[in-house]
């Protein structure tokens, strides 16, 4: 192997073949051992940079199934260039290759992020020829040979940890050997290949609503980790599959065999994929999701939210659910600021009177809700000290909302000639002008004459595979409707840099880091049960920074003093979302939601700069116990315990990098229930004792 460049940065080894056609030869933690790579020379040319398929070209080489392998011009790019220079964020390299036959540019991205072990990765192809081509499939990232420093066994080595993800049952991990998914070795003519790569998709406009667009390999024998996230806020694919006596990993946005996408690449048009982000590690999965804290603090918009993480008052969760009225909300109000609250969110319902479902569309505040008006109630907010807040859904319009007669078929996404809809709302289309000037007006009234300071923004529809007005295909018109409403985000944080947009999609089913990079604040579930909500709340870090993760804590009117405490430790190492019918608790009740959000207050400063861990692994609706960690700069460790219902009332926590040292515990919240606790230093071990339905926050701190 001639002509090698090899790059160091960050900890992550990357080695790259330039003799003629440039190929990604290794990308890893590991260092880079040539004897790993079969001698195969068909084997060496499948060690692409990028896959690209174009309409209406051979495939000559060995390709079977659904796999974006042997693609066309992908297996005929020719190395021109690269570049390798340093901006604000790190190293940059940047790689371009041609093909003569079709005539098109390829430049392949990889950004690092200085002292991280992870890149962003992203292609860009250009049509320099004179007749238009079908842009087919495009990837961000490709490596191959994933498994070549593993032992010869690989099926037995490598485990995947895939998050599910759906309404309710938002940030499932669960892990997989190659074996269960189905995908062992199989030598055919000595070759290891097979029609069926590991594939996991979305499409649609839900990004999250059956995975979470990332993962995370590991490597027993090597103890090697790969860890990845793709961020669109739509359709995206990624797959390990095999060819050529290795196993490869590709990452990306829509395409057409599995989103219904494909793009039009006129002379001189040019179309850039979707980032992917992709690291390494040697120390595990806590680790990776470290790097990926570290990494999503580092992408998403400077905002003061994530500083500053405010407390919020929803009245929708096991309060109001939709339905407010001034008279209603005026004693949530009081309760609320007098609990320490610092934003006041009205949720749904205060734009229609009675049933509103499907006649959402306008947003003008509802008369008979809000006799004197809702800047009554908006000023009443502020009046107590609180920014108040507004909730919305703007990408859809009722079917029978009066706003339809100011509108035409150009506002919404059509499919076969119809106007495309769920759940009896229509989807808008921002790449309309007409619903840009729409969306802008209704924002800025309610900042403007409002005075709104807040804004959930939600989704509660999945319109399909896309649409086909003004685009080349259904699935080009969802990716440029995605990217338009970005976009349109922009431009109102370019208007109104202090608006909190939190982002919701039914809860959890748009958790991506299109829409979070912009957003300051996610909603996590729509989940009414606060048990199970511990679940959810522990493993939401592995997909969003602790300081965007809104987490909903609602106590029960008729609920005791350790139902109150369960629901505010859901909350206070992530964001509090408070909610409830806060008015009607008893003193005492009332007393431990002042109390958690006061102490949470003590606790901000450490938690936005945090990283998580996970004493007892990630967690399942059907432990028992569950425990969430978050270490600061400083090293103080925060530590939220639930016991849920079972019959172990000791549970003993590992905390693997306290090992051999003496450690203060001290329990932060309740103050009034005590539980007890004791530090096993030479085995790094906490044990605690706690009764049923009961939680708690620790902080620990070394001693010496």
């Amino acid at each position: 192997m001639s002509d090698l460049l090899s790059i160091v940065e960050n900890g992550i080894t990357m080695v790259f073949d330039l003799a003629q056609r440039a190929r990604l030869l290794h990308f890893s933690t590991l260092p880079f051992n040539a004897q790993n790579i079969t001698n195969n020379t068909d084997a060496q040319s499948r060690f692409n940079l990028v896959e690209v398929n174009l309409s209406g070209l051979d495939k000559p080489l060995e390709r079977h199934g659904a796999g974006f392998t042997a693609t066309a011009p992908g297996y005929t790019l020719q190395f021109d260039s690269y570049n390798d220079i340093r901006n604000e964020q790190g190293r940059k390299l940047t790689f371009l290759l041609n093909d003569t036959g079709s005539e098109v540019n390829l430049e392949v991205h990889y950004q690092f992020y200085s002292e991280l072990a992870i890149i962003r990765s992203w292609t860009v192809i250009t049509n320099k020829g004179s007749e238009p081509q079908t842009l087919e499939y495009l990837s961000s990232f490709v490596l191959n040979g994933i498994e070549k420093d593993s032992a010869a066994e690989w099926e037995k080595n490598f485990s995947l940890l895939i998050p599910h993800n759906s309404w309710t049952r938002e940030l499932q991990w669960r892990e997989y050997s190659f074996d269960e998914l189905g995908f062992t070795p199989c030598i055919q003519k000595g070759l290891q290949r097979s029609s069926k790569p590991l594939h996991f998709s979305n499409t649609g406009a839900w990004s999250t609503k059956e995975y979470l667009p990332m993962a995370y390999l590991h490597d027993s024998h090597t103890g090697a980790g790969l860890f990845w996230q793709i961020e669109n806020n739509g359709s995206w694919h990624w797959e390990i599959g095999d060819q050529a006596d290795h196993l490869y990993l590709q990452l990306g946005g829509p395409n057409e065999f599995y989103s219904h996408w494909f793009k039009q690449l006129n002379p001189g048009e040019s179309f850039t994929s979707v980032p992917v982000a992709i690291g390494v590690t040697a120390q595990g999965f806590e680790h990776a999701m470290g790097v990926l804290t570290q990494y999503r603090r580092r992408i998403r918009r400077v905002n003061e939210d994530n500083q500053k993480l405010g407390v919020i008052f929803n009245d929708y969760m096991n309060c109001l659910f939709g339905d407010p009225t001034t008279e209603k909300l005026l004693p949530l109000i009081d309760a609320a600021a007098a609990a320490g609250s610092e934003y006041f969110c009205i949720d749904c319902g205060w734009y229609d009177k009675g049933e509103w479902w499907n006649g959402v569309g306008q947003w003008l505040p509802s008369a008979e809700r809000f006799p004197e008006g809702i800047e009554y109630v908006i000023s009443y907010i502020r009046n107590k000290g609180m920014i108040p807040g507004l909730w919305l859904e703007l990408e859809v319009m009722g079917v029978k909302s009066p706003k339809l007669a100011e509108t035409d078929d150009s506002w919404f996404f059509m499919r076969h000639g119809k106007r495309v809809f769920d759940r009896s709302r229509y989807q808008l289309d921002f790449n309309s002008p007409a619903v840009i000037a729409h969306a802008n007006e209704v924002i800025d009234r309610l900042v403007n004459t409002y005075g709104v300071g807040y804004i959930k923004m939600d989704y509660n529809i999945e319109p399909g595979i896309g649409t086909e007005q003004g685009a080349d295909s259904v699935g080009d018109g969802l990716l440029k409707h995605n990217r338009a409403y970005l976009r349109w985000l922009d431009e109102v944080f370019t208007r109104h840099p202090q608006l909190i947009i939190e982002n919701c999609g039914s809860g959890g089913l748009r958790m991506d880091y299109a829409m979070l990079s912009r957003c300051s604040i996610q909603s996590t579930s729509d989940q009414e049960d606060y048990l199970k909500y511990a679940t959810i709340a522990a493993n939401a870090p592995t997909a969003v920074t602790p300081e965007q993760a809104a987490i909903w804590s609602y106590p029960m009117r008729d609920g005791d003093e350790q139902e109150v405490i369960f629901n505010q430790v859901s909350a206070m190492l992530l964001r509090i979302h408070q909610s409830g019918h806060l008015a009607e608790l008893s003193e005492a009740n009332f007393g431990q939601v002042q109390e958690a959000i006061g102490f949470y207050k003590t606790l901000r400063n450490n938690i936005k700069q945090a990283l998580p861990f996970w004493p007892l692994g990630l967690s399942r609706f059907s432990d028992e116990w569950v425990a969430l960690g978050l270490v600061a700069p400083c090293g103080k460790r925060l530590l939220a315990v639930w016991h849920r219902e079972g019959e172990q009332a000791v549970c003993t926590l590992p905390i693997s990098d306290l090992l051999g040292k003496e450690v203060d515990i001290k329990q932060g919240y309740p103050t009034t229930i005590a539980h007890h606790t004791s530090w096993d230093g030479a085995s790094g071990q906490m044990v605690i004792a706690m009764p049923n339905r009961s939680a708690a926050i620790f902080e620990i701190n070394t001693l010496g």
